[in-house]
């Protein structure tokens, strides 16, 4: 007697209604939502500082002392490597590098440290009973074993400012006191809109909170990429932690954001000015050598299960084309 199928239609629909199910308790835990599905990012808990003149303080800057736990893949650690890069501070602060696991879904360290195996064991022991999320850059201690701090927006003024007797490039000023205002609502424009704007598109659990974040982050590449056409850097001639900020957002921008991410109106590539920038920037002594390709792949198409369940890592795209020249130095400035 042959066997009698289920219809096509109740399978689909059966389907769909586990995978929406399964999609929805899976985000929920991967991306906190308000109530219009809007992804909303924690803040970090960390939040110390490291001061020379505040004797007080239990942090003092010191070369050997500090260290940076990293994932190569995340933009937000990636901030710390380019301003540890461009202040030449590499002899100064070491680098640990760790890993995302998949099944886990923790950062885990290359070879144990300190006893630990895990970040989360990282934080552990700085603070027992620790019951907050686990992310990096951290920026460790290694005297007192503790985490300073794990705001990659203030460990990069802290790389820029508390460590100049021992930077190889001490005279960089990546956030001149005459110009903060000026870099500070760069940030905090292109933080809403851009750094996190692209985890708003890619993390959005409605159509509503999707269009909403999409418009926005394009609305401000659009306006950069005029403010670009006259000045070759965010606040004019002279490089800012506004420009590593957004740096690390437009070099992953056409390698992941623009497809997993669904932030597909256009790529950095298509600006005439964005693109050239993103150029410049690369090009700049020691920021390539931060950025790691195969892990920024790996770590979005390969962990990031609920928006792409069969794992499977794209080819491309090939960035031999930020090589290319970028011309951004003829730019007049305007006054």
């Amino acid at each position: 007697m042959a066997s009698k199928s289920l219809p096509g239609k109740l399978i689909v629909k059966t389907g769909k209604f586990v995978w929406t199910t399964m999609w929805q308790i899976m985000m929920s835990q991967l991306a906190p939502r308000n109530q219009t599905g809007e992804y909303i990012r924690p803040e970090s808990q960390f939040r110390n500082s490291i001061s020379e003149t505040d004797k007080l303080n239990p942090y003092q800057p010191g070369a050997n002392r500090y260290r940076l736990f990293v994932g190569m893949g995340c933009p937000w650690a990636h901030r710390t490597l380019v301003t540890r890069a461009l202040k030449g501070l590499e002899d100064a602060i070491a680098v640990s590098v760790v890993y995302p696991s998949p099944d886990a879904g923790i950062w885990v360290l290359s070879e144990p440290e300190l006893g630990c195996n895990t970040v989360p064991e990282l934080y552990q022991l700085s603070q027992a009973g620790y019951k907050g999320r686990c992310t990096v850059p951290i920026l460790w201690d290694e005297s007192t074993n503790t985490i300073v701090n794990n705001e990659s927006a203030e460990i990069i003024e802290l790389l820029n400012s508390e460590f100049n007797q021992y930077a190889q490039h001490s005279d960089v000023d990546l956030y001149p006191t005459e110009h903060k205002q000026q870099i500070d609502q760069w940030n905090e424009k292109i933080y809403q809109t851009v750094n996190n704007g692209v985890y708003r598109c890619g993390f959005a659990q409605t159509q509503q909170a999707y269009d909403a974040a999409c418009q926005e982050l394009f609305s401000t590449l659009d306006e950069v990429d005029q403010v670009l056409a006259h000045n070759r850097y965010l606040c004019g001639d002279f490089l800012t932690l506004a420009d590593v900020r957004l740096f690390t957002t437009l070099f992953r921008f056409d390698i992941v954001y623009y497809g997993l991410f669904k932030c597909n109106l256009r790529r950095i590539a298509d600006y005439n000015n964005l693109g050239a920038y993103l150029r410049d920037l690369y090009q700049l002594p020691g920021v390539a050598a931060t950025c790691d390709l195969e892990s920024v792949k790996q770590d979005y198409y390969g962990n990031l299960f609920p928006l792409n369940p069969g794992g499977i890592i794209p080819l491309g795209p090939d960035i031999a084309s930020l090589l290319q020249p970028h011309h951004r130095d003829k730019i007049t400035v305007n006054p």
